[in-house]
């Protein structure tokens, strides 16, 4: 991007901004490891780590530290997650960090198929209090493995 940036495009690097200020306040491990990375792969990588970390966030504490429901987390996340969607297929978020992701699934091809398995992870830390081999390998596979997939497309 040009260093006099102007609109999507100074929008899209304030989003990518967005997402490393993320990383690097939750994970300062994970943001000097993508320091590591190259010019491309980096900012990509930070996107997605911080639409994951802002999923977590709704069902693993600060949520409910706000005083939301049950419902109303479920409510959040469903809304998160149909965000996500319609940015990706619009090319557009008034959410920064949503914003940043969209565009690093369009542009590295993330699909519903890694997406949907990783919302539905999400939703079992709001109800599941327990889980059997079944629900851990699902639970595990879409909160832990297609972010390494996800990561992979970039």
């Amino acid at each position: 991007m040009s260093a006099t940036a102007t609109g999507l495009e100074l929008y899209s690097r304030t989003a990518d901004d967005a997402a490393a200020a993320v990383i690097n306040r939750y994970s300062t491990s994970f943001a000097l490891a993508c320091r590591l990375l190259g010019p491309r792969p980096r900012p990509h990588v930070r996107n997605i780590y911080a639409l994951v970390r802002v999923a977590d966030e709704i069902v693993d504490g600060p949520a409910h530290d706000a005083g939301l429901s049950p419902a109303q987390e479920r409510a959040t996340l469903d809304a998160l997650e149909s965000e996500v969607r319609d940015a990706i297929a619009s090319g557009f978020s008034a959410n920064l960090v949503v914003h940043a992701f969209a565009r690093t699934a369009r542009e590295c091809g993330i699909g519903d198929d890694l997406i949907a398995p990783f919302f539905a992870s999400m939703r079992t830390d709001l109800d599941t209090a327990a889980h059997d081999d079944a629900s851990h390998d699902a639970y595990v596979y879409g909160s832990a493995e297609v972010v390494g997939l996800m990561c992979l497309q970039v």
